[in-house]
């Protein structure tokens, strides 16, 4: 889809370097900005006993290995602000 012009957003749970490597490597040819999003760990298992759609015990899983080494053009606290204000981080750092 990106190679057809399209601009993306990919809301992904990247975990590992070799994943990390993998996306890194595969949207080389694009102009790609990773915004990492976090929260603390009881507003995360807060908020995934509200969704009702993830499995209870996914964000604690997650939680110690989903930023590991990761290298942001961005950085969200997501409990400061609502999705529309980070919406709006996003589009403004990046000049969108």
């Amino acid at each position: 889809m990106a190679a057809q012009g399209n601009n993306l957003v990919v809301d992904e749970v990247v975990i590992g370097r070799d994943k990390e490597r993998e996306y890194r490597d595969l949207l080389s040819q694009f102009d790609v900005r990773w915004v990492g999003l976090f929260a603390p760990l009881d507003v995360l298992e807060a908020r995934e006993r509200v969704r009702g759609d993830r499995a209870i015990g996914l964000a604690r899983w997650q939680y110690d290995r989903v930023h590991c080494g990761i290298i942001y053009d961005l950085k969200i606290d997501t409990t400061a602000t609502t999705p529309l204000a980070n919406a709006q981080k996003i589009r403004d750092a990046f000049g969108l």
